[in-house]
């Protein structure tokens, strides 16, 4: 049976003898690439599509195959043909009347609708149990509503938003070459607003310039005026009164108080009206769903998805809104491929989708779930070996008070909908070359590699990120692309001119390391399937095969369907939620079989067929039975049958291939930081000062990856985020255990892993994932 990556190179060979032309990939940004294989020159992939099991209509109705080549325009690019006028003057002027062009609708009757709102309503009569209401003068209340109100919002101001977007333009032009946004992208958008429904756009936060970027480019297509919901911590009193003025939304601080709290039930009473006021009157809402960019913690923003959970609330209460339909917006930005400072910044937009929709389907999908430690502790104390058929239920971003007011479900639904729409804008996100080429310095030639041989591996690595879906952030002529790339890198990698001209590219030791790894953990969600299956067919043979034998002798090793199914569940269970962003329609065992599936394709797994077996490429004598025909979606643990006994039967091999042990060896090595962390998170437990808290524990392991980073040399883990989510994960996990303090929660080893064999077996467990 033919590999995919056998294909390849035949393909490679054909293209050699049967033709001297160059395939040329081409963008908006200007410049070419010279395409080394096909693929590159044929395709490049659309991204941004919503999910197709949670939202089917909404899938099939806001796409069309023409957009896909529509392109890329850029929305800071204003001439005279953008304008009604024409004229000397109105080249000269162009700016300044676009800005007095765009339409900016009032709302000069909101704080009144808000104030008439029902739930206003029943606190300020006293009707709702626990409100404001009981006790004091209605008019004390209702200045103490207007209050929390003018805290929320202030009325758009058209004339400043006008000079705003005039002088935003102008700065944008000073500091960045352009502003990309793909046509395609903006047109499905457009096509959600004309059903003349609420568009709320959920973010990742790759930038401080994100809340101010992201509503000029909308405003700039014709979508109006974008209400942004900032971060009141991040923002002075005076920026606050500004952002307010240019349409910010800020949460009041009575909002996080405790249910019982009659000022908290007031406050939230006024935001849930506001912002199903917001909704009604179709004003676009920007939520940003990651916390800033150096923010140490939970990847998913509390605040984010306590508006997340007013949008839903308001939804469910307001008949009138219908359909609600979000789009995702994601900014990266873009280094160009010129010797000017000036950068390029590319937004996308993906598919919008129903929330309805979203809300009828996602729950048929919800099954049981088991904590972290109901699901490994039994498991790596030996206690146990089945893999409990459950899912992860794995939450680290605190719950606020607006969104522990929500029924129990619709908390779910909020945090599971975070989670989904943060794995579309990671997949939507566009890979830099400073990622392929940390990625490649890090994972495969940390002792140094030729320009030579490093421009065949760029554009391998480009290729493959391509075949996997995601699309790529440059363009430009190959040699032209990895030498700008290296001068991007140039504090953290050394260049040496040897014989023949040729330079060796060799990474700095130390924090670069650290750098390095950084850049390349936006790879990782290309390559994660890949990833975790080979890091389990590593802990598979760990036990059979010494890990520096020969991999010939690794690959006379039978591998059995259902051990590889256990191996990566025990690893999909370890590894945070945080990082997987598994969708949450996705079952366990459903993305088990996707890894495999992906470990095949790859060329990596073999089919090995056993005497007396029915081969696994005969499909004409499996019987389809009823069961099979009629099994739910999402609810498989085999794609040929339902019963576990027949994969009982299905064995693979590594295969043979030659390039196959360094494309294996780069896949392990992709979760070695993280695994590295995690390993040495283990073996701290017995030396760690406990009890204390868990910012002082986190200093403590963070001091003590870097001690042990200046001895073994392997700097890649020395990440206060990894020594955080190690911590969180020992927690989850059991080993850590927490009681409240005077300063705060106190971690404590549990009884289960004071003694030290125990924590031994830890180290043994998340260390058979790992390679030398």
């Amino acid at each position: 049976m033919d590999t995919m990556l056998e294909a390849r190179l035949q393909t490679k060979q054909r293209n050699t003898q049967n033709s001297r032309e160059t395939s040329l990939w081409s963008s908006s940004f200007g410049m070419k690439l010279e395409a080394l294989t096909p693929f590159l020159g044929k395709y490049r992939p659309f991204v941004g599509r919503c999910c197709q099991t949670c939202t089917p209509k909404s899938w099939e109705s806001l796409f069309h195959r023409s957009i896909m080549d529509l392109g890329f325009c850029n929305v800071i690019l204003v001439k005279e043909e953008n304008t009604r006028f024409r004229g000397w003057l109105v080249r000269r002027l162009c700016y300044f009347l676009w800005s007095l062009e765009q339409h900016i609708p009032s709302c000069p009757d909101a704080p009144q609708k808000i104030m008439e709102s029902t739930g206003v309503q029943n606190v300020l009569s006293g009707r709702d149990p626990g409100g404001a209401g009981e006790g004091q003068m209605p008019g004390l209340v209702k200045k103490e509503v207007q209050r929390i109100l003018a805290h929320i919002q202030a009325p758009p101001r058209p004339f400043l938003l006008r000079l705003f977007s005039w002088a935003l333009l102008r700065f944008l032009n000073r500091v960045f070459k352009s502003v990309q946004l793909h046509k395609g992208q903006m047109k499905m958008v457009h096509k959600a607003a004309q059903a003349g429904l609420p568009l709320v756009l959920l973010s990742t936060h790759k930038s401080l310039l994100d809340g101010i970027l992201l509503p000029f480019v909308l405003l700039s297509q014709g979508l109006g005026v974008l209400r942004v919901a900032w971060e009141p911590r991040t923002c002075s009193p005076t920026l606050r009164a500004l952002l307010k003025k240019l349409g910010g939304l800020f949460l009041p601080p009575e909002a996080n108080l405790t249910l019982d709290s009659s000022q908290g039930v007031l406050a939230r009473a006024v935001v849930h009206a506001a912002m199903e006021q917001l909704l009604v009157s179709r004003q676009p809402l920007l939520i940003f769903l990651e916390e800033p960019p150096g923010v140490q913690g939970p990847r998913l923003s509390a605040l984010g998805q306590t508006w997340l959970g007013l949008v839903v609330e308001a939804v469910q209460a307001s008949a009138p809104l219908g359909l609600w339909t979000g789009a995702l917006a994601v900014l990266r930005i873009l280094r160009g491929c010129s010797r000017s400072r000036r950068v390029c910044v590319r937004v996308h937009l993906a598919q919008p989708f129903s929330l309805q929709e979203y809300t009828i389907n996602a729950r048929s999908c919800w099954g049981s779930r088991q904590t972290l430690e109901q699901l490994l502790q039994p498991i790596v104390l030996g206690q146990c070996t089945v893999v409990p058929d459950m899912e992860k239920e794995q939450e680290w971003t605190v719950a606020s008070g607006p969104l522990l007011a929500l029924k129990e479900e619709n908390q779910l639904l909020v945090r599971r909908l975070s989670r989904h729409v943060l794995n579309a804008s990671v997949t939507s996100s566009a890979v830099m070359s400073t990622a392929i080429m940390a990625t490649l310095l890090l994972f495969k030639h940390q002792k140094g590699v030729f320009l030579s041989q490093l421009l065949g591996e760029f554009s391998w690595l480009t290729e493959e990120t391509l075949l996997r879906g995601f699309d790529v952030g440059f363009s430009g002529q190959l040699r032209c692309l990895v030498q700008h790339t290296l001068r991007l890198l140039q504090a953290h990698v050394t260049l040496l001119r040897v014989h023949q001209g040729d330079l060796l590219v060799v990474p700095r030791p130390g924090p670069s390391l650290t750098h390095l790894a950084h850049l390349s953990a936006e790879l990782l969600p290309a390559f994660l399937s890949e990833a975790v299956g080979a890091c389990a067919v590593r802990g598979l043979l760990a036990g059979r095969v010494p890990p520096e034998g020969p991999w010939e002798l690794q690959g006379i090793e039978l591998l059995s369907q259902n051990e590889l199914y256990r191996q990566i569940l025990l690893l999909l269970h370890l590894l945070p939620q945080d990082l997987l962003l598994l969708q949450p329609c996705q079952s366990s065992y459903c993305y088990c079989q996707e890894v495999l599936d992906r470990l095949i394709q790859c060329g990596l797994l073999v089919a090995e067929e056993t005497p007396g077996s029915r081969p696994a490429c005969d499909t004409g004598r499996q019987h389809l039975s009823a069961k099979l025909l009629w099994k739910p979606s999402g609810d498989f643990t085999d794609s040929d049958s339902d019963d576990f006994e027949e994969a009982e039967g299905r064995f693979f091999r590594l295969s043979q291939q030659s390039r196959c042990p360094d494309f294996f060896l780069f896949l392990c090595r992709l979760l070695s930081p993280l695994l590295k962390a995690f390993a040495q998170a283990a073996t701290f437990l017995h030396q760690g000062q406990l009890p204390d808290t868990e910012s002082g524990y986190t200093e403590q392991l963070f001091q003590f990856l870097q001690a042990t980073a200046q001895e073994e040399g392997f700097f890649e883990c020395v990440d206060p985020n990894l020594a955080i989510s190690a911590i969180w994960t020992f927690r989850d996990l059991g080993v850590l255990q927490q009681t409240p303090g005077p300063a705060g929660p106190m971690l404590y080893l549990s009884p289960a892993f004071t003694s030290w064999e125990n924590q031994e077996k830890l180290e043994q467990f998340i260390r058979q994932f790992l390679c030398s």
